[in-house]
């Protein structure tokens, strides 16, 4: 059999991907550009061509050609039809619809006259706005076009900074790639931060840059202080301790969504300045508040910074639409493979639950049956044998539930972090961990983002949000800094439950990405297999 043609492609845009060949790192490398992996047993895995994933793939610079020789070469089937039609149709639709400037004025213009004809309603005229720039775009894709937006944009106020940092190959690509509006998508560790900094210092512009919390507003500060010339007095810290508005103003997704009086009083921010450029950082956690504001904002300059382009309520069509298409992606096979990430090997340990306890979850709601299975006091042991085997190691356990981390903090005697842990205190146990003054800390959903603790070496997952790919994404990226030897992932896992079920659709992003997770019985077995 030819080791090349491993993919069986089905009518329904489907794609069945055999991955125990040589071949499946290279092809899978390629097509994560155009389709979305949905399931991932042993052996089989399923992708799915859509047209977002299709309108991306053409935003980067792939063609249909590209596309179907790619499918052509690699199937062991003939390729449907309908996925060819479906890949011309999808592929040929961006930059179908653009807009343009001229005189001042703003043009929706196609080439196929017919069709912008077919599609003048009272919303989508030939002649805009400037302010109905956005709206404009969201009322196209809600008809099946994404637009490619020609109109430029405003130069904002000029703010002279300079990068001192030297930046790595793909993360010069990655600058290079932000043509005003767009995503670049890079592993937690990997530099997203520097990324942003560089296209800062590109434009030499003043910027306003909003991130998920106070720590990455700290982080935010602390590298601009640290790769760039820019002074101390001229970034602004825009929170609920401080209201500095400079040419640099980093501010949180939390305060732009603080209300008053059922008003969000604090959107007024994005016209405090004349920026000339947005960076919305962990762009898959924009709030839907912000949407809106956001589609009036396309003059702008928007940078988008993510580890996943993955949205759980599934808006990445809005994303792409008012932030802009994704202009890099770095997989992050490729960029641990040259070591800039560290190896990592991810375990899923499948615990028993007893019979007590099977028989509330057997009665209970669906709804129910993933807390009862996420919670399971079997997995205690676990944990505790982990960490016991993993002495010396830098050590992080992670979960959703806070009575369930309550407990495990005092089983091992271990400081715990919440969402109620004020940020002095937080920082104090971070910097204690930088520092190897503790080896072990317990950590909630506050973790997935912005925590840099370059050491953190082993992760223990004991539960999470319902089903989130990103969620996973961002927990492996707490151990990715590089490092000497590879890092371990743990996901402690209710055995035959909801537990389980969830917890296959909230690898799927990493698994797309290259990584594999053992599923063991122990921590024993996880020893045997290192």
């Amino acid at each position: 059999m030819d080791e090349a043609k491993i993919i069986t492609p089905l009518p329904d845009s489907t794609l069945i991907v055999d991955v125990d060949t040589k071949t499946y790192p290279e092809v899978r490398s390629f097509l994560i550009k155009f389709a979305v992996l949905e399931k991932s047993p042993p052996h089989l895995h399923t992708y799915r061509i859509n047209p977002p994933s299709l309108w991306s793939a053409a935003a980067s610079g792939l063609d249909t050609k590209r596309i179907t020789e790619f499918l052509k070469e690699h199937s062991r089937i003939d390729v449907p039809e309908e996925i060819l039609d479906l890949v011309e149709r999808e592929v040929g639709k961006y930059g179908l619809m653009r807009l343009v400037k001229r005189d001042g004025k703003i043009f929706v213009e196609s080439s196929d006259t017919e069709l912008l004809r077919s599609l003048e309603l009272q919303s989508v005229t030939p002649e805009l706005e400037v302010m109905d720039r956005g709206a404009v775009k969201l009322e196209l894709l809600c008809r099946g076009y994404p637009v490619e937006d020609l109109c430029g944009f405003d130069e904002g106020e000029r703010y002279d900074i300079s990068l001192k940092a030297i930046i790595r190959d793909y993360q010069r690509d990655a600058i290079n790639s932000f043509t005003g509006d767009g995503v670049v998508v890079l592993p937690c560790g990997a530099g997203k931060t520097i990324v942003g900094i560089g296209i800062i210092a590109r434009l030499k512009t003043s910027t306003l840059i909003i991130c998920p919390n106070q720590v990455s507003v700290n982080q935010w500060t602390n590298e601009l202080l640290d790769k760039t010339d820019c002074r101390a007095e001229d970034i602004g810290e825009y929170t609920a301790a401080k209201k500095e508005i400079k040419p640099i103003t980093i501010t949180t997704y939390q305060m732009l969504t603080f209300r008053r009086d059922c008003e969000m009083v604090h959107l007024e921010l994005f016209n405090k300045r004349n920026w000339g450029l947005i960076i919305y950082d962990e762009v898959h956690l924009l709030p839907a508040e912000v949407f809106k504001h956001t589609a009036n904002l396309q003059a702008k300059r928007r940078l988008g910074l993510t580890a996943t382009f993955v949205r759980e309520d599934g808006r990445e069509k809005e994303v792409f639409t008012l932030i802009g298409p994704k202009r890099y992606e770095a997989p992050w096979k490729e960029i641990e493979e040259k070591g800039w990430i560290a190896g990592v090997e991810c375990y899923e340990i499948r615990v028993p639950m007893d019979k007590e306890l099977f028989r509330e979850y057997v009665k209970a709601p669906k709804k129910e049956k993933y807390t009862i299975s996420s919670k399971n006091p079997a997995k205690y042991e676990i944990v505790r044998e982990i960490v016991e085997s993993r002495r010396g190691h830098k050590i992080l356990i992670i979960g959703q539930y806070i009575e369930q981390l309550e407990h495990v903090s005092r089983m091992l005697e271990a400081p715990l972090i919440t969402g109620r842990t004020p940020n002095e205190k937080r920082l104090e146990l971070y910097n204690a961990f930088r520092r190897g003054k503790i080896d072990l800390l317990v950590v909630s959903k506050v973790a997935n983002f912005a925590i840099d603790l370059p050491d953190a070496n082993v992760a223990v997952q004991l539960s999470g949000t319902f089903g989130s790919r990103q969620e996973e994404a961002q927990r492996l990226g707490r151990i990715l800094r590089p490092k000497n030897g590879k890092a371990e992932f743990f996901s402690i896992i209710t055995k035959g439950t909801r537990d389980q079920e969830i917890n296959a659709k909230r690898q799927l992003f990493l698994t797309e990405q290259g990584y594999v997770y053992h599923v063991v019985n122990g921590v024993m077995d996880c020893q045997k297999r290192a």
